[in-house]
């Protein structure tokens, strides 16, 4: 377990928590209320700034729950926040549904993932190696 800072930008926002003792996710929440409308994108502050520590970063994923009972997700997920961001965290939704979505302040509207990660180091190179898929791509190993 690592320590993460977080700075409220907002008094009423809601400091993350973990839902059970084996979530890896937990939960983002709106500070305003706001409509999404049927096909619409809406940018959701949620009044919290994290401070990670170098190679680690924050995967913004949507709430299976709002998916599937409400065609709302998160527009570029996973959205990465990177380890030098200290600006509010916003979450990008998307209504698929037919119908507009109301959210309401303290509503969850994403969850979030901490991972550490790799930085690569790269090198320009003539040739690569052969592989057995080799340059084979979009739908190329079947349905």
């Amino acid at each position: 377990m690592i320590n993460i800072k977080i700075k409220k930008l907002n008094s009423e926002a809601v400091l993350p928590k973990y839902q059970t003792k084996g979530s890896v996710g937990f939960d983002l929440h709106s500070i305003v209320d706001e409509v999404i409308p049927s096909g619409k994108t809406a940018l959701i502050p949620t009044g919290l700034a994290f401070e990670l520590p170098d190679n680690y970063e924050i995967q913004i994923r949507p709430r299976s729950g709002l998916a599937l009972k409400n065609s709302i997700t998160v527009l570029n997920s996973s959205g990465t926040i990177d380890s030098d961001y200290r600006g509010e965290i916003k979450v990008l939704l998307i209504n698929h549904g037919k119908n507009d979505f109301k959210i309401k302040k303290n509503d969850r509207i994403a969850q979030a993932v901490i991972n550490q990660v790799e930085i690569g180091n790269f090198i320009e190179v003539e040739h690569l190696e052969e592989s057995e898929r080799g340059e084979k791509g979009f739908g190329s190993t079947g349905i």
